[in-house]
């Protein structure tokens, strides 16, 4: 049976999960800083600060950026609603911008036609785990002095003009979730490439207490003074030792979904009413979906099910959901795109025979 997603646990997880359970250290400790070194060391991610969620560390940045109420954050629609909740949890305001329906990725463009005096912050979205257009949209932010925030959820191991994704803004918000392509069972890690706003966020995911300078007094407890709302965003050891048990083979998961997307492009380039996404040489995806999109989808989806392959458009526009409030722009790109997204399976664990399957039914038509 093909699966749309997996979740991938090597065989190192379990090796290391039991030592920690043998250690009787659970909570956030060595493990989670030496996930965070290997992260640096080994995907070039700029001084990553792990935390229990991907909504987490969108929420930690703008926590650090103190936006509040009567600002505003653009976003693009295309995401899961987290995205544009974080922006709530601080009392903000969502702008959605609209998307290229090439790649279903934020328009430049459209960011800077929704600039306003309230904007304190841009916040993109990598879809299936292809890379925005980082230059065009960092030249929209530079312009008015206002940071970016990518939301990477999808796009560990993506690069752009040979820089990884998780270098190139203020922050960039990565998601661990059981079927990203690298899970601890559920967290994530923002990147900081400025040293203060990674002291900051790791202040403020424990609470506002800053580990490293509030040291425990002679009573025992840490002396600190909160200035600042904290949270409880800490990833624990377990999940960091899954994580970098993960870690281990994470090239060759990235090199198999690849590999599959290559052929997928291949093979499905050419057929009447299905059109491929836009791939440029000048980046990487991370290739956490496999998004095509079709003429007749209904028919699609009803006739790759009759085939036993399952299909999904995973997120649809979030701006139309009452929890944003309204009223809402119109966004040409983005219902272009609405019409027509679906995604199909994308996963290491998938067999060539899977995948053979999966074009075959394709190309039988709908």
């Amino acid at each position: 049976m093909i699966s749309f997603y997996a979740t991938d646990i090597g065989p190192e997880v379990r090796k290391r999960v039991s030592q920690i359970l043998r250690s009787g250290w659970l909570s956030e400790g060595r493990v989670a800083r030496e996930f965070e070194s290997a992260l640096a060391s080994n995907l070039g991610l700029a001084r990553p600060v792990s935390v229990n969620s991907g909504t987490s560390a969108l929420h930690l940045a703008l926590a650090v950026l103190g936006v509040g109420p009567g600002d505003e954050v653009i976003l693009p629609a295309q995401t899961f609603v987290a995205t544009g909740l974080s922006i709530l949890m601080q009392r903000a305001t969502p702008v959605f911008a609209d998307i290229n329906p090439a790649t279903g990725n934020a328009d430049p463009d459209s960011i800077r036609a929704r600039l306003s005096d309230r904007t304190r912050a841009i916040m993109v979205v990598h879809w299936a785990g292809y890379p925005c257009d980082m230059e065009e949209i960092s030249a929209v932010a530079n312009e008015r002095g206002i940071p970016v925030i990518e939301d990477a959820a999808h796009a560990l191991g993506a690069s752009y003009h040979d820089r990884p994704i998780g270098t190139w803004s203020r922050f960039t918000a990565f998601s661990f979730q059981a079927i990203k392509q690298l899970t601890t069972g559920d967290g994530g890690v923002l990147c900081c490439p400025n040293p203060e706003d990674e002291r900051e966020a790791r202040a403020l995911r424990w609470f506002g207490i800053d580990r490293e300078r509030d040291l425990p007094s002679h009573l025992g407890e840490r002396a600190y003074r909160l200035e600042k709302l904290g949270f409880k965003y800490h990833m624990n050891d377990l999940a960091a030792a899954v994580g970098l048990g993960n870690l281990a083979r994470f090239s060759e998961t990235l090199e198999r979904r690849k590999d599959i997307t290559a052929r997928y492009r291949k093979e499905l380039a050419g057929i009447p009413g299905l059109t491929l996404l836009e791939e440029k040489q000048d980046r990487k995806s991370a290739n956490w979906l496999f998004t095509i999109r079709v003429e007749k989808r209904d028919a699609f989806i009803d006739a790759m099910a009759s085939r036993k392959v399952p299909t999904s458009v995973v997120h649809q526009r979030i701006d139309r959901n009452p929890i944003f409030g309204g009223p809402f722009a119109e966004l040409a790109g983005q219902s272009e795109f609405d019409q027509t997204q679906i995604s199909i399976p994308l996963h290491a664990q998938l067999s060539e025979r899977q995948v053979s399957t999966v074009i075959r039914s394709i190309r039988a038509g709908w």
